[in-house]
């Protein structure tokens, strides 16, 4: 296990989703405040993958330099007020999570278990002697 490397993707992966709610936001701001850019801006997105949220700012800088601006302002604002959290939060929902998924194993696992043995038992009934008809 590399838990430097899983930092490392995992902090990636976070910082193109804050840039994907950092885009979202600002689509939704400009569409109360400039309609027509808000539009631009949601077909470039749609046209330009926000999967690395890294590679979508530098294609969008030769487009608008100011929504690049203001797509790592908002990205910023975002991460200063979410990181403070998500360590806990992630820890807790993951435990939380787990214990869940592991009570549904074990129901299974014991409806399976029971069903099984509940055939077994019907088959094999000690009170009942096993005599031939006349």
């Amino acid at each position: 296990m590399y838990p430097k490397k899983v930092a490392e993707d995992t902090a990636k992966v976070l910082q193109s989703y804050l840039t994907y709610q950092a885009v979202r936001t600002i689509i939704d701001q400009l569409s109360e405040t400039n309609p027509p850019l808000s539009l631009w801006l949601r077909s470039y997105t749609s046209s330009h993958s926000i999967q690395d949220g890294e590679a979508y700012i530098e294609g969008l800088m030769t487009e608008n330099k100011e929504l690049v601006l203001r797509i790592m302002t908002v990205r910023e604002h975002l991460a200063e007020q979410v990181l403070e959290f998500l360590p806990e939060m992630v820890k807790t929902g993951i435990i939380n999570a787990n214990t869940d998924h592991r009570r549904q194993l074990l129901e299974r696992l014991t409806r399976t278990t029971s069903s099984f043995s509940s055939l077994e038992t019907s088959d094999f009934n000690p009170d009942v002697e096993d005599t031939p008809d006349s």
